[in-house]
């Protein structure tokens, strides 16, 4: 017995002096984050663990290192965490410490954005509703019961990852730690209250002595030591409060968010890589793209209101996992460039010069003889020649040049060496064998929702009550319920007119059945106004309003105040003019959730699906299901919603969230090409005008089986789902790419052997690899090396073109699964002087 306490005793010290051998030293100082004596320059990125799932984490992490990042971002998701007060989910895709731990196995740190409040396009930003009802609160101010469920929340975080040994101070990845979040983009709706309110939340994080640094972001007055960090599409002009902080940027948009109703938002990576460079040019060591891998909102997580439950973001890694090219290959370039620059970045301040109007020189020189430079081009129209320390540089519009050693270019924001490949949405049927739609409705079942009031815990109450007061949020659905009577002689019941119902919502869907039938429908994000002509009947009748939630609001001062629901007026106004009613203030039948919620229909078995034809199709408020086999092969899985309406869909009792391929986006705003030049705004670069915001909605492969995989909609608008498909997204056999002469060499090849002279130099090499390990490039469908136009899938012969383009290029790369061709006269021969030449090629992968 004292033997084995002994050896326990040992085994723990061995435990305490590992772990202090492994612990880093985190600090930071004017320049830089400082871990174990040494600055660093940090690249990150965002993965919002929720947004994918654990079986998917080591892809996403793997992919992100392959990047070029240090550090994967993530915030901390009250409402994941925590539904009910003290009771706790860390399970699934809510398990933060096995994400944090996989990002530690993949060698990579952590920023840990606790917040509480997140934003993030989540709904309610992230707080629990129950949040809402704890007595006296107001949020994010200096309120004693919001401070209380705050710190509460905040300490079960720490200390769950310092039970785990996770922060950089005890050995683990975490570096660095976020409180409160953008609060200075609003806090002076909060009065003097927001001042002793970020005073405390600083204090109250330092208590908690997780031995890294915190930061507020967007948050100009952070008290020291807290670092304060910029958002936003450019932070290249931000300044921290103080001179003993670092210059640090928490989100740089790398495209922008989707909302029902609304075009696809994207943003060139031209842009972006000039976002990047410019900031570290002028100063910055520690940048995050937020979103690296923006994911999907499942269940109902999304915010807004009316975000899509697509969360894809534009970003690198796509929703479904994929790379999304040329943006991902571009970054790891610029990422390797930046790294070459490291010794002198972290040494010294930057000195700027002007290199003439809209031209600037930025050299970081150590005493030690490290020197890099970035040169940048911010004017938005033409380019410009530079002449720097006695050598010309070519600087396209806005656009960096990055020189490691001051002298050659290892990259320019604007020269894309990474080929563009498509992704694609292979169709399959539900079943292997399935046939027309006719065959495929035989396989679904069906049960009709009850319209109006069909529960036991629905309750009476005078006058409309506000939605998110009523059902806490536990549904998107809320059924407002009367009955009324018509006497005969009422004008009301005119022949040849209709009354008209009026009706007033906060948003964001009303759907309005008098008597049992669907007379009108409405949506919209915070106002709603519907008349809707209707037929009365002399005697009762019923008028049953149900109101959908999209979403909670997720941002801006008092957002969780934003109401929702049907609050008034709502009035029944005689088709002639004259005589109306107000039914606002009358006796309301109210139910929250639909009765197929409470009998669990998405989740549980039940014996009251109806399987016989025919299927009733276009109808508003049906559940539907139907099982289905797993497509074929390891690519991730999609449905394609096409044919139905709006509703909510589940997979083998997994919430995959709202769809809505019906919410069609306006036509105006978009273009058929986007120009990177000039500064981005969100909706500056736009596509998909006029088509549906989203039809395509990601299923995880983990949620599926071989076979017997069962599929529940519920579908409230009206649809028809034997329309729908599954398929899986696939990274597109094309791939395309242009490169000129004057695009730097691969970055891969740079050297800092100075023995090497230009002349040796590596030229421009125009690179193609199939995105599938077991394909080969089977066939060249374009090549021309002179001045080819036109952009990737419309390439076109300019007036010079080598006649042995086809031919090299086809020998080069034809059978293989890579080629690499140097653009080069020297390859191609001369097909015109005076004029520089570029490669462009495009090429079949099989």
């Amino acid at each position: 017995m004292v033997q084995g306490r002994k050896m326990k005793m040992i085994l723990l010290l061995i435990i305490q002096i590992v772990m202090a051998a492994t612990a880093a030293n985190v600090t930071y100082d004017h320049r830089a984050l400082v871990i174990d004596g040494k600055r660093k320059v940090l690249i990150s990125g965002s993965i919002h663990y929720p947004r994918s799932t654990p079986e998917m984490w080591p892809d996403l992490i793997q992919k992100s290192k392959d990047g070029g990042l240090d550090v994967i971002e993530t915030y901390v998701f009250w409402s994941g965490h925590e539904p009910e007060k003290n009771k706790y989910n860390f399970e699934g895709r809510y398990d933060l410490v096995k994400f944090v731990k996989l990002v530690e196995e993949a060698g990579l740190y952590v920023h840990l954005r606790i917040g509480p409040y997140v934003c993030a396009e989540w709904n309610y930003g992230g707080f629990p509703v129950w949040l809402h009802f704890v007595p006296g609160i107001k949020f994010r101010t200096d309120n004693e019961p919001f401070k209380e469920e705050m710190q509460r929340f905040t300490t079960k975080i720490v200390d769950l990852m310092k039970q785990e040994k996770l922060y950089a101070s005890q050995g683990g990845p975490i570096i660095l730690s976020q409180i409160e979040n953008e609060y200075g983009n609003i806090d002076s709706a909060y009065g003097a209250a927001a001042k002793s309110y970020i005073k405390w939340s600083a204090s109250m994080a330092l208590s908690l002595d997780t031995g890294v640094p915190w930061n507020m972001c967007q948050q100009a007055d952070a008290p020291d030591p807290m670092i304060n960090t910029c958002n936003g599409f450019y932070c290249d002009q931000f300044t921290p409060n103080s001179n003993n902080k670092p210059k640090m940027w928490t989100e740089n948009w790398s495209g922008w968010f989707l909302g029902f109703g609304d075009p696809s938002p994207y943003r060139p990576v031209q842009d972006l890589a000039f976002a990047v460079a410019r900031f570290y040019q002028r100063g910055g060591t520690f940048q995050n793209y937020y979103m690296y891998h923006g994911g999907t909102n499942f269940d109902r997580t999304s915010g807004g209101p009316l975000i899509s439950t697509s969360y894809d973001y534009d970003a690198p890694i796509d929703e479904y996992g994929l790379l999304r090219q040329p943006k991902w290959g571009h970054l790891r370039d610029l990422h390797k460039a930046i790294k070459l620059c490291e010794d002198a970045l972290i040494a010294t301040d930057p000195t700027i010069t002007s290199l003439g109007s809209n031209l600037e020189a930025a050299v970081y020189k150590t005493s030690s003889g490290s020197c890099a430079a970035f040169l940048a081009n911010v004017g938005t129209k033409s380019d410009a020649n530079v002449s720097f320390n006695g050598k010309s540089y070519h600087l396209p519009a806005w656009s960096v040049s990055i020189l490691p050693d001051c002298k050659n270019v290892a990259f320019n924001t604007a020269k894309i060496n990474s080929a563009t490949e498509s992704t694609a949405y292979a169709r399959q049927s539900l079943k292997p064998d399935g046939g027309s739609s006719a065959e495929l409705g035989s396989q679904w079942s069906y049960i009709k929702e009850p319209i109006g009031i069909s529960k036991a815990d629905a309750f009476l109450k005078p006058g409309l009550l506000e939605q998110i007061n009523t059902t806490a949020d536990k549904s998107d659905y809320l059924w407002y319920s009367l009955r009324m009577d018509i006497k005969g002689d009422e004008t009301f019941l005119d022949e040849g007119s209709k009354a008209v119902l009026h009706i007033e919502s906060l948003g964001q869907v009303v759907y309005a059945f008098i008597n049992g039938k669907l007379a009108g429908s409405g949506h919209g994000k915070q106002k709603i106004s519907l008349d809707i002509p209707i037929n009365l009947v002399a005697g009762k009748n019923t008028v049953d309003l149900l109101s959908v939630t999209v979403g909670l609001a997720n941002y801006g001062a008092f957002f969780d105040l934003v109401g929702a629901g049907i609050t008034g007026p709502v009035t029944l106004k005689s088709a002639k003019g004259g005589s109306s009613i107000d039914l606002a203030s009358q006796q309301w039948t109210y139910q929250v959730g639909l009765k197929g919620e409470d009998t669990g229909l998405a989740t549980k078995d039940s014996s009251e699906w109806v399987s016989k034809s025919p299927l009733p199709t276009k109808q508003p408020l049906i559940w539907y299901k139907t099982t289905f086999d797993a497509p074929s092969g390891s690519e991730p899985v999609a449905i394609d919603f096409t044919g139905t309406g709006k509703g909510i869909a589940w997979v083998n009792g997994q919430s995959i969230g709202r769809y809505w391929p019906t919410s069609i986006a306006g036509n105006g705003g978009c273009t058929d090409s986007c120009d990177y030049r000039g500064s981005y705004r969100a909706n500056k670069c736009l596509k998909n005008c006029g088509k549906p915001s989203q039809t395509l909605y990601h299923v995880p492969r983990s949620w599926l089986k071989q076979s017997g995989n069962t599929l529940v909609l519920f579908e409230e608008m009206g649809g028809d789902p034997t329309q729908i498909s599954f398929g899986t997204k696939q990274t597109g056999s094309n791939l395309c790419l242009m490169v000129s002469q004057s695009h730097p060499p691969p970055v891969d090849t740079w050297t800092f052997d100075s023995k090497i002279s230009n002349r040796n130099r590596t030229r421009p090499v125009l690179s193609l690899q199939c995105p599938v390990s077991t394909q080969v490039i089977t066939s060249i469908k374009f090549a021309s090396f002179g001045t080819p136009q036109g952009t990737c899938g419309s390439f076109t012969r300019g007036s010079c073109n080598s006649s042995r383009s086809l031919s090299l290029v086809q020998k080069a790369c034809i059978g293989s699964r890579s080629c690499n061709i140097e653009v080069s006269t020297r390859v191609f021969g001369e097909p015109c002087r005076g004029v520089v030449k570029s490669l462009a090629v495009e090429a079949s992968c099989s």
